[in-house]
């Protein structure tokens, strides 16, 4: 690594770092109902979309009623998005002609934006029109993140009620998420987008004559606008089947640092919102510390992997799959912060990773998305094991567990172990599945241990909602596209409803003042600890696993051997 490389690190996170109670801060008053400065820009279209769908703002629900309404919108938001896909043909804005998407790919694609996964087994600019990304898959992209908003929301007040099982309203929380955290930021990212040469039109598409005198077709359309939000509401996936490695998506290092930027964005920046509204910033600021340490930690093992001299690649680093406009490190940087942050948009090939740096990006999936993790999704899905923690430490000192004056009793631990284990579960059994029958194996581009670690990769993938995939696999086919749908859906709800309900059992407790006994959970002991159990829970579930696929791969690869 060169000087200039560890600048642009410490740059991004300092960026980052930086940004946090700023934006963090907007989020509060923004959620909190405060006066902000969005609120005279967009307050009057807020008003008017609660008077166009009846919504009574006053009237909040209990974790129940949340769920539902939740559940429906998702459900509705799913079936629009089925539906224009199989009669794409017959929409507008198909300036391609293209035909009608097939019914198991549709249902993939329809699950996957509707969940906040955005994996894609096709290529956008050959499969989709400009109706159905901008219709569909855009307005997915804002929805399905502030779905993520509205359940952490939900539990905040969870643990922040006094007796009380009412949780907000669901919808409000929707909108105000949509109206005034992603909507401007998605504006101001995509104009700024559009000036460092990402394409935003509604042109055919071009064919032009190359330098070898031969045509080639340039794929155009709103690509800007839908990059923006993708990479803001960690939604990940690519309006170009190159993803961020396509120069109409990615073009300038300018662009490349922004969108890695938006990637980490909110999550990082909700960390402060839930400090202030949990009423302790430094509650915050531990989450945010762990969340911190273990993306470094990952970034530096990925960097080391990428880096270190092998005999096979000829003793250079490994440029295999990667933008020599970017390099090594804003590609490890990319693949590291995408996969911690359940974004799963690429600028490298992550195929061509080396199987020590692909095993940290699976890592990073696997432990739940919630090192920062998805808009919202991360947030709720770090408060899972921040129980785990506080009940196992208060086993270890003869305590009831308490956090946040709440009680941590039988029913919130039951929950937060069937949120942990649904998604673990998707991964192991479906991997084993994919991984003895000709459905799944007839799909694998490598054999061996990278054949396996491209089955894990994908049910990973699908399971933790992050969305991208080693692409050595091809996933467009009935069996992937029905067991990877299947997964994110269990990946999604099996994590949003336990912890809805564990909303709904905290905000009937009384808060415990605190005292002399109280476990702190806002220093570095606890900080120390929660790491432990993540890693711990993580280890234990999934070793046996990762020594199958990239344990083993590295190890052949030290003897010269490749699959």
């Amino acid at each position: 690594m060169t000087t200039l490389d560890y600048i642009q690190i410490i740059v991004f996170f300092s960026v980052l770092t930086g940004l946090t109670p700023i934006l963090g801060n907007f989020m509060y008053k923004v959620f909190t109902g405060q006066k902000h400065f969005m609120l005279p820009v967009l307050g009057w279209l807020e008003k008017l979309t609660y008077r166009f769908s009846g919504i009574n703002t006053l009237k909040e629900s209990d974790w129940k009623s949340y769920t539902f309404s939740l559940l429906l919108f998702n459900f509705s938001g799913f079936v629009f998005l089925f539906l224009i896909q199989l009669f794409q043909s017959y929409l507008p804005l198909n300036p391609a002609n293209l035909p009608d998407v097939s019914w198991h790919s549709a249902f993939n694609t329809a699950v996957s934006f509707m969940t906040n996964t955005n994996w894609q087994g096709y290529a956008g600019e050959t499969t989709l029109s400009y109706f159905v990304q901008m219709i569909g898959l855009t307005v997915q992209n804002f929805v399905s993140a502030s779905t993520g908003l509205a359940v952490i929301l939900a539990l905040i007040r969870g643990l922040s009620n006094k007796s009380s099982e009412k949780l907000g309203n669901f919808w409000v929380d929707l909108t105000r998420s949509t109206l005034y955290v992603l909507l401007p930021l998605s504006i101001l990212l995509s104009v700024t987008l559009a000036g460092q040469g990402v394409v935003q039109n509604f042109k055919t598409y071009d064919t032009v004559q190359t330098l070898e005198g031969t045509e080639q077709i340039l794929p155009m359309g709103p690509a800007a606008s839908q990059i923006a939000v993708k990479q803001l509401g960690t939604n990940g996936g690519g309006f170009f089947n190159a993803n961020s490695s396509h120069p109409f998506e990615n073009p300038t290092p300018f662009s490349n640092f922004l969108e890695m930027l938006a990637i980490l964005l909110i999550p990082a920046a909700f960390t402060f919102t839930y400090g202030k509204m949990v009423g302790s910033v430094k509650q915050g600021w531990t989450i945010f510390t762990a969340m911190l340490i273990m993306l470094l930690a990952g970034l530096s093992i990925s960097l080391y992997a990428e880096y270190q001299a092998n005999p096979i690649f000829g003793n250079h680093a490994l440029m295999e799959g990667k933008e020599t406009r970017f390099g090594i490190t804003n590609s490890v940087l990319w693949a590291t912060s995408t996969t911690a942050a359940s974004n799963g948009s690429v600028n490298a090939m992550h195929d061509s990773l080396s199987p020590v740096s692909g095993m940290i990006a699976m890592i990073n999936i696997m432990l739940g998305e919630i090192i920062f993790g998805g808009v919202g999704a991360g947030m709720y899905g770090m408060i899972i094991f921040v129980i785990l923690t506080v009940f196992i430490a208060g086993l270890m000192v003869g305590r009831t567990p308490e956090y946040l004056g709440k009680k941590i009793q039988a029913f919130e631990v039951q929950m937060a172990i069937i949120a942990v284990l649904l998604p673990n579960l998707v991964i192991l059994v479906f991997s084993a599945w994919a991984s003895v029958t000709h459905q799944g194996l007839s799909s694998l581009n490598d054999t061996g241990p990278h054949g396996l670690s491209e089955i894990l990769y994908a049910y990973s993938s699908a399971a933790g909602n992050n969305g991208s995939a080693f692409a050595g696999l091809n996933a467009n086919t009935v069996f992937y596209n029905l067991t990877l749908g299947i997964g994110m859906l269990i990946g999604r709800f099996g994590v949003i409803i336990p912890v809805l309900a564990i909303a709904g059992s905290l905000g009937k407790k009384m808060i415990t003042p605190t005292s002399s006994g109280t476990f702190r959970t806002d220093n570095w002991l606890f900080i120390g600890l929660l790491i432990s159990v993540i890693l711990i829970v993580g280890g234990l579930t999934y070793f046996p696993a990762l020594s199958l696929g990239p344990v083993v791969e590295h190890i052949l690869m030290n003897q010269n051997i490749t699959f």
